[in-house]
Order: C-alpha cells, then sequence, then structure tokens
C-alpha cells in the first residue's frame, strides 16, 4: 500500500486515511514548490523561509503523529530532508521560473529538525488521542 508498512504506524483507528494524508501533503509540497510562485507584493525579505521552515515542521510534526518506531521516524526525517535538498536541485533543473537556494533548503531542514523534536514532547501523542 505504502513505502512505510501499516506495523510502523501507530494503533490510529483510521491509519490508512492518515497515511493517504500525509502523503497527499508531501505531493502539495512537491507541487508548490515545482510551479511558479504566485506574487506576494510587499511581502519582507526572507519571508519564504518562514513558509519553508513551516511546511517541513507541518510535515515532520505530522510523521511523529504517525509513526511509531525512531527507526521509522528517522527514515522520515531523512527523506524529508533529501525532499527538500532534492527539490531545490529540481528548481534548477526543471523550472525557468524558480530558482535553487541553499537557504531554502536550510530552512527545509531545520523545519523536518523541529518538527522531529515534537517526539519529545506530550504532543508525539496528539492525533492517536484525536483518532480515538
Amino acid at each position: 500500500m505504502t513505502v512505510i508498512g501499516l506495523s510502523a504506524v501507530k494503533p490510529l483507528r483510521r491509519p490508512c486515511f492518515w497515511l493517504r494524508l500525509w502523503w497527499l501533503a508531501i505531493a502539495v509540497v512537491i507541487v508548490v514548490s515545482l510551479v511558479p510562485p504566485p506574487p506576494l507584493p510587499g511581502s519582507p525579505p526572507g519571508s519564504d523561509k518562514v513558509a519553508h521552515f513551516l511546511a517541513y515542521f507541518a510535515l515532520a510534526a505530522s510523521a511523529v503523529q504517525l509513526f511509531s518506531t525512531r527507526a521509522t521516524l528517522l527514515r522520515a526525517g531523512v527523506g524529508l530532508v533529501l525532499l527538500g535538498i532534492a527539490l531545490e536541485g529540481a528548481q534548477y533543473l526543471l523550472t525557468s521560473s524558480r530558482m535553487m537556494d541553499p537557504a531554502d533548503a536550510l530552512a527545509n531542514t531545520l523545519g523536518v529538525l523541529a518538527g522531529m523534536a515534537v517526539a519529545r514532547t506530550p504532543l508525539r501523542d496528539l492525533l492517536l488521542r484525536f483518532d480515538q
């Protein structure tokens, strides 16, 4: 069904639904990273870094909500970091409306690290409580 087996998922009532939603969020990040950016007049310089951080924070924090083992969380975190780096390269290679920016990749990585840190807080099982 998915790259990550259901045995690595927390005992959620609807694990397939939540996994599909997580994969959909990843797909949205991929698409948004490669389509022409919307014009945002008046946005402060560097504000896109905040968006990068928040997007990858949300993906990583969602992985914490879904996956039960450290190994699976580590794979998800590394995968998200690699995705952020790969998308920066894809922007350079595949688009004329985007440009590769190492600072974006850094913001993505910091977002993943912050999202993974949720595993060390009481919020790590928020979805588990919600889904029951």
